[in-house]
């Protein structure tokens, strides 16, 4: 199927991103990105889990993630209708690029697609999920064209990219060099689903180059959700006398009953945030995906008090709603007010100064990447954090707290 793409699914499908045999309209979802910004990651310096990937015996993402280069030659003299480059392997698959000069299906436009070598001869029923940027390189790096998507290759999908990558007229204003060679550079990123948590789906350098370019799109999906959570609870309060009926039964409730309703265990809850964000959604993020599991991380740390301070020393951070004890995801207080907070407490602002607007500003490039990627880092694991709260807060009082209080009116009938 054609691929679509919400404009806030972070990094997605775009309506120009389709398998080659398709036809779709509209324009390409392609970012101008400095590649020296791309070559010259920084490493930042804490918490560790920014740098590190799960280590759960599987492969990691930085073991499934891999660049190719191909260069061109004579570029201006080629008659042939389409190109592919040779096979490269990424993630214990082999893949390749696939170019049409002159177009594939489209007048005037450069085509490019990522595609499955061998694809006839895998086993039936195969399939390979993955994120991958393709670039066509500019003599000046921040000009050169990248685009971005996330997609899964199959036997009917089994190459994926863009019919109209880029016009043909510009390919000759610093795309081909003095000596006629087009480079064209691929990043690709399989991802190896898990199902029963959040799960860190990129490479670490990788991710922070689309953290630079897409975070407001993460944003706005976290920020969506957890609106949405929150306006239902505070439906609730907003409603007087149900309200206080809630009231009159929770403080009739005693305190072992209490306990034993504020908390879940984390593999129920989790699983569910995974269905919801990765698997119902036709559209999926993987940044949103790390995003969560940045924040689960956070939340867990706040068990200690080492942990805790380290995150309420960020300007962004608010207190916290809900601790991880073990296995069990726990409130940190009665149900009463945390309903409350959670209804009228604020979401962090909006950055408005979105990732693909920020220039140099006085500081030294490193300097600058350094605090920018720090502050994209604090940026996504909050979000992360914020909705994972919100999410087991809602979770707990549906399932627990209003089935308990239902029955308990059920039986005053």
């Amino acid at each position: 199927m054609a691929g679509v793409l919400s404009e806030e699914s972070g990094v997605g499908k775009s309506v120009e991103e389709i398998s080659r045999g398709q036809t779709c309209t509209g324009e390409a979802l392609a970012e101008w990105r400095s590649s020296e910004q791309v070559e010259n990651g920084i490493a930042s310096t804490s918490p560790p889990y920014w740098d590190t990937d799960e280590d759960d015996g599987g492969p990691k993402p930085s073991e499934l993630y891999g660049k190719y280069t191909w260069k061109i030659e004579k570029f201006s003299q080629i008659t042939k209708t389409e190109l592919c480059s040779n096979a490269f392997e990424v993630g214990g698959y082999k893949w390749y690029i696939l170019i049409y000069p002159q177009g594939c299906d489209v007048c005037n436009h450069l085509s490019l697609f990522l595609c499955v070598a061998n694809h006839d001869k895998l086993l039936p029923g195969w399939s390979h999920f993955a994120q991958f940027t393709i670039a066509v390189v500019n003599k000046d790096p921040k000009k050169s064209k990248y685009s971005d998507t996330l997609h899964r290759f199959w036997k009917k999908e089994h190459d994926w990219g863009w019919k109209k990558f880029m016009e043909l007229s510009k390919v000759y204003d610093g795309f081909v060099d003095t000596s006629d060679n087009l480079i064209i550079k691929a990043q690709v990123q399989v991802i190896r689903e898990k199902f029963e948590r959040p799960f860190r789906c990129l490479d670490c350098y990788y991710r922070r180059e689309l953290v630079r370019v897409y975070l407001t799109n993460v944003e706005q999906i976290c920020r969506r959700f957890v609106e949405e959570r929150r306006s239902k609870l505070g439906k609730l309060i907003e409603d007087k006398a149900r309200w206080s009926s809630f009231f009159a039964f929770w403080r009739d409730i005693d305190q072992t009953s209490r306990r034993r309703m504020s908390r879940e265990k984390t593999d129920v809850i989790l699983k569910v945030v995974v269905k919801h964000f990765f698997i119902d959604k036709e559209v999926t993020s993987t940044l949103v995906m790390d995003s969560l599991y940045s924040g689960l991380k956070a939340l867990e740390g706040q068990t200690s008090k080492k942990g805790l301070v380290k995150l309420l020393d960020s300007e962004e951070m608010t207190a916290p709603i809900v601790r991880v004890e073990k296995d069990m995801f726990v409130l940190v207080d009665d149900v009463l007010p945390l309903l409350e907070r959670a209804a009228i407490e604020p979401l962090p602002p909006k950055d408005e100064k979105g990732p693909q607007n920020r220039t140099k500003d006085g500081n030294s490039g490193e300097d600058y990447n350094k605090d920018s990627m720090e502050r994209d880092e604090r940026r996504l694991t909050e979000l992360g954090r914020r909705t994972l709260e919100i999410f087991v807060l809602a979770h707990i009082f549906s399932n627990k707290y209003e089935v308990a209080y239902q029955e308990a009116v059920a039986l005053k009938r």
